[in-house]
């Protein structure tokens, strides 16, 4: 399993290749190779998307992804 850590200055659900699969600001723990990651709703985030590898992390070092308030 890989870790991700999607950053976001406020509580917001994280969709994962289209399946919501948790919040920001918490590890999540997912599948080995190419994902996409959004926000739920509202669309007040920058950048919509993000597209990435994931691979070599762990619960103690997930990979960042962080969004910006719009």
């Amino acid at each position: 399993m890989e870790y991700l850590l999607v950053k976001f200055q406020e509580s917001r659900g994280v969709i994962i290749d289209g399946i919501s699969e948790g919040m920001t600001n918490e590890v999540l723990e997912l599948e080995t190779g190419t994902h996409s990651v959004t926000l739920e709703a509202p669309p007040d985030f920058t950048p919509d998307l993000h597209e990435f590898i994931l691979r070599k992390t762990s619960v103690i070092s997930p990979k960042v992804i962080t969004f910006e308030k719009a």
